[in-house]
Protein backbone atom coordinates (compact mmCIF):
# COMPACT_ATOMS: atom_id res chain seq x y z
CA UNK A 1 0.00 0.00 0.00
CA UNK A 2 1.44 2.96 -1.00
CA UNK A 3 0.85 6.20 1.54
CA UNK A 4 1.66 9.45 1.07
CA UNK A 5 3.85 11.42 3.12
CA UNK A 6 2.32 14.05 5.38
CA UNK A 7 4.86 16.76 6.90
CA UNK A 8 3.62 19.84 8.92
CA UNK A 9 5.16 23.62 7.97
CA UNK A 10 3.36 25.26 10.62
CA UNK A 11 0.21 24.45 12.58
CA UNK A 12 -2.31 24.23 10.14
CA UNK A 13 0.07 23.93 6.57
CA UNK A 14 2.16 21.30 5.10
CA UNK A 15 3.13 19.57 2.32
CA UNK A 16 2.48 15.95 1.16
CA UNK A 17 5.28 14.17 -0.66
CA UNK A 18 4.10 11.27 -2.77
CA UNK A 19 6.26 9.65 -5.26
CA UNK A 20 8.92 12.36 -6.11
CA UNK A 21 6.13 15.16 -5.93
CA UNK A 22 5.07 17.67 -3.40
CA UNK A 23 1.92 19.42 -3.21
CA UNK A 24 1.10 22.03 -0.93
CA UNK A 25 -1.72 21.23 1.51
CA UNK A 26 -3.51 22.87 4.63
CA UNK A 27 -4.19 20.91 7.86
CA UNK A 28 -6.35 20.92 11.26
CA UNK A 29 -6.24 24.16 12.74
CA UNK A 30 -5.56 22.32 16.31
CA UNK A 31 -2.45 21.26 14.32
CA UNK A 32 -1.39 17.64 14.16
CA UNK A 33 -1.87 15.79 17.61
CA UNK A 34 -1.31 11.80 18.17
CA UNK A 35 -3.81 12.60 20.70
CA UNK A 36 -6.53 13.39 18.57
CA UNK A 37 -10.20 14.28 20.55
CA UNK A 38 -13.68 15.14 18.68
CA UNK A 39 -14.26 18.78 18.15
CA UNK A 40 -9.81 19.90 19.11
CA UNK A 41 -9.40 20.89 15.65
CA UNK A 42 -6.36 18.73 14.95
CA UNK A 43 -5.29 16.24 11.92
CA UNK A 44 -4.49 12.70 13.53
CA UNK A 45 -0.64 11.94 13.65
CA UNK A 46 -0.01 8.87 12.42
CA UNK A 47 -0.81 6.33 9.19
CA UNK A 48 -4.49 6.97 7.69
CA UNK A 49 -5.91 4.66 4.69
CA UNK A 50 -7.91 5.82 2.54
CA UNK A 51 -10.82 3.52 2.72
CA UNK A 52 -13.15 5.06 -0.10
CA UNK A 53 -13.77 8.74 -2.41
CA UNK A 54 -17.36 10.08 -2.85
CA UNK A 55 -17.95 12.95 -4.97
CA UNK A 56 -20.25 15.58 -6.12
CA UNK A 57 -21.30 14.32 -9.82
CA UNK A 58 -22.97 17.58 -11.03
CA UNK A 59 -19.31 19.66 -10.30
CA UNK A 60 -17.06 17.38 -12.24
CA UNK A 61 -16.34 13.47 -13.10
CA UNK A 62 -15.49 10.60 -11.13
CA UNK A 63 -11.77 11.17 -9.68
CA UNK A 64 -9.20 8.65 -11.32
CA UNK A 65 -8.09 6.43 -7.93
CA UNK A 66 -7.65 2.66 -6.77
CA UNK A 67 -10.29 2.54 -4.43
CA UNK A 68 -13.60 2.74 -4.64
CA UNK A 69 -15.41 5.49 -5.68
CA UNK A 70 -19.31 6.79 -5.21
CA UNK A 71 -21.36 9.98 -6.09
CA UNK A 72 -23.05 11.94 -2.76
CA UNK A 73 -26.17 13.22 -3.16
CA UNK A 74 -28.52 15.42 -0.87
CA UNK A 75 -29.23 13.34 1.78
CA UNK A 76 -25.78 12.38 2.66
CA UNK A 77 -24.05 13.02 6.04
CA UNK A 78 -21.15 12.16 7.90
CA UNK A 79 -22.37 11.66 12.27
CA UNK A 80 -20.08 13.60 14.89
CA UNK A 81 -21.78 13.16 17.43
CA UNK A 82 -20.35 11.32 20.40
CA UNK A 83 -23.46 9.87 21.89
CA UNK A 84 -25.19 8.97 18.81
CA UNK A 85 -25.09 5.28 18.12
CA UNK A 86 -23.62 6.28 14.40
CA UNK A 87 -21.12 8.38 15.23
CA UNK A 88 -18.00 8.33 13.00
CA UNK A 89 -20.07 7.04 10.06
CA UNK A 90 -21.99 8.01 6.76
CA UNK A 91 -25.65 9.03 7.45
CA UNK A 92 -28.48 9.66 5.47
CA UNK A 93 -30.30 12.88 6.07
CA UNK A 94 -32.23 14.03 7.91
CA UNK A 95 -30.14 13.10 10.71
CA UNK A 96 -31.46 13.45 14.60
CA UNK A 97 -27.72 13.85 15.65
CA UNK A 98 -25.32 16.37 15.50
CA UNK A 99 -23.74 15.79 11.55
CA UNK A 100 -22.48 17.28 9.05
CA UNK A 101 -24.08 17.49 5.76
CA UNK A 102 -21.26 16.36 2.93
CA UNK A 103 -23.65 18.28 0.02
CA UNK A 104 -22.68 21.56 0.77
CA UNK A 105 -22.89 25.06 -1.20
CA UNK A 106 -19.33 25.88 -1.26
CA UNK A 107 -16.74 23.29 -2.67
CA UNK A 108 -14.98 22.39 -0.01
CA UNK A 109 -16.82 18.95 -0.25
CA UNK A 110 -17.16 18.08 -4.11
CA UNK A 111 -13.88 15.21 -3.68
CA UNK A 112 -13.74 13.66 -0.01
CA UNK A 113 -11.17 10.91 0.89
CA UNK A 114 -12.75 8.87 3.31
CA UNK A 115 -9.46 8.57 5.85
CA UNK A 116 -9.90 5.67 8.14
CA UNK A 117 -9.18 7.43 11.54
CA UNK A 118 -11.22 6.21 14.47
CA UNK A 119 -13.16 3.59 12.40
CA UNK A 120 -11.86 -0.41 12.96
CA UNK A 121 -13.19 0.16 15.58
CA UNK A 122 -14.90 3.90 16.57
CA UNK A 123 -13.59 4.95 19.58
CA UNK A 124 -16.46 7.31 20.96
CA UNK A 125 -14.62 10.87 21.45
CA UNK A 126 -11.70 10.12 19.26
CA UNK A 127 -12.56 12.47 16.71
CA UNK A 128 -14.90 11.87 13.01
CA UNK A 129 -14.95 12.52 9.89
CA UNK A 130 -11.24 13.21 8.74
CA UNK A 131 -11.25 13.35 5.34
CA UNK A 132 -9.00 14.29 1.95
CA UNK A 133 -10.99 17.41 0.48
CA UNK A 134 -10.30 20.24 -1.63
CA UNK A 135 -8.69 23.49 -0.09
CA UNK A 136 -10.73 26.44 1.06
CA UNK A 137 -9.23 29.91 -0.61
CA UNK A 138 -5.08 30.43 1.11
CA UNK A 139 -5.28 26.96 2.15
CA UNK A 140 -7.20 27.99 5.19
CA UNK A 141 -6.74 25.57 8.21
CA UNK A 142 -9.46 22.34 8.27
CA UNK A 143 -11.81 21.23 11.42
CA UNK A 144 -8.76 17.97 11.41
CA UNK A 145 -8.61 16.95 7.56
CA UNK A 146 -6.14 17.66 4.32
CA UNK A 147 -6.85 19.14 2.20
CA UNK A 148 -5.35 20.08 -1.20
CA UNK A 149 -6.33 22.11 -4.22
CA UNK A 150 -8.84 20.55 -6.68
CA UNK A 151 -5.96 19.40 -9.62
CA UNK A 152 -3.42 18.79 -6.94
CA UNK A 153 -6.19 16.39 -4.98
CA UNK A 154 -7.02 14.81 -8.53
CA UNK A 155 -3.62 14.29 -9.38
CA UNK A 156 -2.34 12.92 -6.51
CA UNK A 157 -5.61 9.95 -6.17
CA UNK A 158 -4.91 9.29 -9.78
CA UNK A 159 -1.41 8.78 -9.16
CA UNK A 160 -2.33 6.19 -7.01
CA UNK A 161 -2.11 7.03 -3.48
CA UNK A 162 -3.78 5.10 -1.07
CA UNK A 163 -3.29 6.83 2.18
CA UNK A 164 -1.26 9.27 4.15
CA UNK A 165 1.49 9.23 6.67
CA UNK A 166 1.22 12.03 9.06
CA UNK A 167 4.25 12.65 10.33
CA UNK A 168 5.00 15.30 13.79
CA UNK A 169 5.82 18.70 12.79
Amino acid sequence: MEFARVRPEAPSQGLVEFRGRVWRCALGKGGVRADKAEGDGATPLGLLPLRRVLYRADRGPAPACGVPVEPIGREDGWCDDPADAAYNTRIRLPHSARHEELWRQDAVYDIIGVLGWNDQPVVRGRGSAIFLHLARPAYAPTEGCIALEPGDLRALLAAGCLGFEVLPG
